[in-house]
């Protein structure tokens, strides 16, 4: 199969996969607190994760890996899949999907003002104004269009789910001077960020076991939300002849995630869910533009 070819089919995977894991969180968090679904469903992605690198055979890559190399996938662990995934979740908790999603899908625009921040890099006034058209989908689908009135359905959700932004994005901009293998960073942050969770279940907060429904909704989390979808997204990167050629595909996913809540979880879809998303999207699309345009990474 042609290296074009493999591009566009582990693409078309991941975004298959992520189209359909906004359903599966609130399904899940029918049967599991939020913790609870981290903790089943980072087990879930770490035997995932593993089972892919001793089928590649890149777990010997570890064996070169200095003390530094696991204390930096630690405190990364620490970010994610711990502290994003339970925040993330508890906004799932708190919110109707068809609102938690897409405001966690605004990182893009979170991971800009960050950079600017961090690496004191200049934003453009049209990179601003972008932002500005995200940011007014985000109140969109906040206030559920009412805007004058600036009445949040749940105000601590609403801010859960954009602190997971904020997270994500962090995540992101660490992983940007990493330099180890993709897929072997990832496995080792997700296993040791489980042992983080384990040991936060331990200390502070015991969980109880699943019933069958709840396991089989964390497993279901753990491999195509953590764990297998992004193996697809980096094979799609790596046979792609460029980024630009795949990563447009990725703004399908929370249109097509609206479908999956609608028909699976029996959510009406509200217009101001629709307007909204939209407006993230187009105001994601145009940084990520004016981004290639001055030969800068867009998000």
């Amino acid at each position: 199969m042609p290296d074009s070819r493999k591009a566009y089919l582990f693409a078309a995977l991941a975004v298959a996969a992520w189209s359909t894991v906004a359903s599966a969180f609130k399904l899940s968090l029918q049967h599991l607190t939020p913790l609870e679904l981290l903790f089943y469903a980072s087990i879930a992605s770490s035997l995932v994760l593993a089972a892919v690198l001793a089928a590649n055979g890149d777990w010997r890559e570890l064996r070169r890996w200095t003390a530094r190399d696991f204390l930096v996938s630690l405190a990364l662990g620490a970010l994610n899949p711990f502290l994003y995934y339970l925040v993330l979740f508890q906004a799932y908790d708190r919110l109707p999907a068809q609102e938690a999603q897409p405001l966690n899908y605004a990182w893009p625009i979170v991971l800009v003002a960050l950079s600017a921040l961090v690496l004191r890099q200049r934003i453009a006034p049209a990179t601003l104004l972008a932002m500005a058209v995200s940011l007014a989908g985000v109140a969109v689908i906040s206030t559920r269009g009412d805007l004058l009135g600036l009445r949040f359905t749940d105000t601590t959700g609403v801010l859960l789910a954009l602190a997971s932004t904020v997270i994500w994005a962090s995540y992101w901009l660490l992983n940007l001077r990493d330099g180890r293998d993709p897929v072997l960073r990832l496995a080792a942050n997700f296993v040791l960020g489980t042992l983080v969770t384990g040991a936060y279940v331990l200390l502070w907060q015991p969980v109880r076991l699943p019933n069958l429904a709840g396991a089989a909704g964390a497993l279901y989390v753990g491999c195509f939300e953590m764990g297998l979808t992004f193996v697809f997204w980096l094979k799609a990167l790596r046979y792609a002849r460029t980024t630009a050629q795949v990563s447009g595909l990725i703004f399908l996913s929370p249109f097509l995630s609206l479908l999956v809540i609608h028909a699976v979880v029996g959510e009406p879809i509200y217009p101001s869910t629709v307007a909204g998303l939209g407006l993230i999207v187009a105001g994601i699309l145009v940084q990520r533009r004016i981004a290639r345009r001055h030969g800068m990474q867009a998000a």
